[in-house]
Parts: C-alpha cells; sequence; structure tokens
C-alpha cells in the first residue's frame, strides 16, 4: 500500500487516497484516536470513487464520529481503473432492459453481478490485509453498504470481518442466495420500500435466507435515494454494538 495524498477534513478526520497495485483506494481515520482503531470497509455501487465520494465521505465521517476508521477502494472496471468490456456490455444489456420495460433475466444479472464478485472480493481482501498492517487500525472489522452480492461473499470467506450492514437495493443471482444461507455473523439490512429498482420480493425472500441468527430488517417508505437520516443512525448504533 503506498499513500498517494493526505488531507485533515474540517472535523479533523484524517483523508489519505492510497494505491495498492493498481487498485485506488482511501482511507479516513479519526483524529481522536489514541489506540487502534475498529475498521469499517465501505462499499459502493460500480459507478467510480469520484462520482461516490460525496456520500462515502460522509458516511466515514459518521464513522469516525464513532471512533472508527473506514476505508474503500475502486471496483473493477470504474474510475480511473481499466475499462472491463464484458462489465460494459452487462450494463448496457440492463439499461436497454429497463428502458424497453422488459423484466431483467437472470441471464442479465449473472452477467452483471458474478463476475464482479469473482474479481472484487480478492481486492477487498487484499487492502484489508493492508490496511490492518497499519499500526492504527487493530480491528474488529466490519463491512457496510454497496453491491449486496459483494458483501454477502465477503461475509461468508473473511473471517474478519464479524458484522455487516446491507442496502437491498441491487440485483442479486440465484447463485447468490445458496451463499446468503452460509452468512452467520449479525446482519443489519436496509430496505427502501419503494425502491424503483430494486425487486422487494427478492430482497425479502434474500433476507429470508441468510443464515445469521442475529439478523435485522430495517423497511422504510421511498425510493433508491429516499433513506431517511434516522436510518444511518440506526446503522451506525449496529457497529457500535459489534465493533466496540
Amino acid at each position: 500500500m503506498q499513500f498517494t495524498s493526505e488531507q485533515r477534513l474540517d472535523d479533523g478526520v484524517l483523508e489519505r487516497e492510497f494505491t495498492l497495485g493498481e487498485i485506488p483506494g482511501i482511507l479516513w481515520t479519526p483524529s481522536s484516536a489514541s489506540a487502534p482503531v475498529p475498521l469499517i470497509l465501505l462499499g459502493h455501487p460500480p459507478l467510480g470513487l469520484h462520482r461516490m465520494y460525496p456520500r462515502l465521505v460522509a458516511r466515514a465521517r459518521h464513522s469516525a464520529a464513532e471512533g472508527f476508521a473506514a476505508a474503500t477502494i475502486e471496483l473493477p472496471g470504474s474510475g480511473d481503473r481499466p475499462r472491463w468490456a464484458a462489465a460494459e456490455q452487462a450494463r448496457a444489456d440492463l439499461r436497454r432492459a429497463i428502458k424497453a420495460g422488459e423484466p431483467v433475466g437472470d441471464e442479465i444479472i449473472d452477467a452483471l453481478t458474478l463476475p464482479l464478485v469473482e474479481k472484487s472480493v480478492p481486492e477487498w481482501q487484499a487492502a484489508l490485509d493492508a490496511l490492518l498492517a497499519l499500526p492504527e487500525i487493530g480491528g474488529p472489522v466490519g463491512y457496510s453498504g454497496g453491491v449486496i452480492s459483494i458483501g454477502i461473499r465477503l461475509a461468508v470467506v473473511e473471517p474478519r470481518i464479524v458484522a455487516a450492514g446491507f442496502f437491498a437495493g441491487s440485483f442479486v443471482p440465484a447463485a447468490m442466495f445458496e451463499e446468503a444461507r452460509r452468512v452467520t455473523i449479525p446482519l443489519h439490512v436496509l430496505l427502501q420500500w419503494d425502491d424503483e429498482g430494486n425487486d422487494r420480493q427478492a430482497a425479502l425472500d434474500l433476507f429470508d435466507a441468510f443464515g445469521s441468527k442475529e439478523k435485522t430488517l430495517h423497511a422504510n417508505m421511498g425510493g433508491h435515494t429516499g433513506v431517511p437520516q434516522f436510518a444511518g443512525e440506526d446503522a451506525a448504533g449496529f457497529f457500535a454494538r459489534h465493533l466496540k
């Protein structure tokens, strides 16, 4: 891991951009930490870190206020990373189906999501290796948001992640439901009831499939971008219970 820039935000949070091989990322650490702190990995959709930065930094600042470090990495084929033809084709097929008012079939969902999971999860694990080697970060580790299928795979294969907060707002391949049954860590799942791009029943079925003994579903009225402020506060309380 190589840090490429550093700035102190107005609330004292230290923001550092880094690269891990060809993978860009950002690390935020609280200013008041006197000992190694827990870490929350901030997932996000494949829209690019620059586009997602305002939301990510807001989430990171909330995490820092709770005494947590937060970090994120650029997903394959997104932002300034090399273009990924298969992913771009899958996104084009998705846009075409939605524009035509057609159902989004399993073939499109699988092509859109499964290769992204296969490529990105090892990168998240490599980033986690590097982050936990820093003296200011000591764990435990949580995962928050992002493409829910990536979070499911990480929850299954990465024992250092002890709790996860998922946003039920992306298409989930049928194969990921079987993996969901193997998830055992505590879960906090947010569902926007009127999310125009999300199959509500599929989200409920996925929640039912999770194997965790502790799993909480927070459903709120509103569309994809209408998440109420108190939903973030509830998620912060979840991580405070499990990471402190």
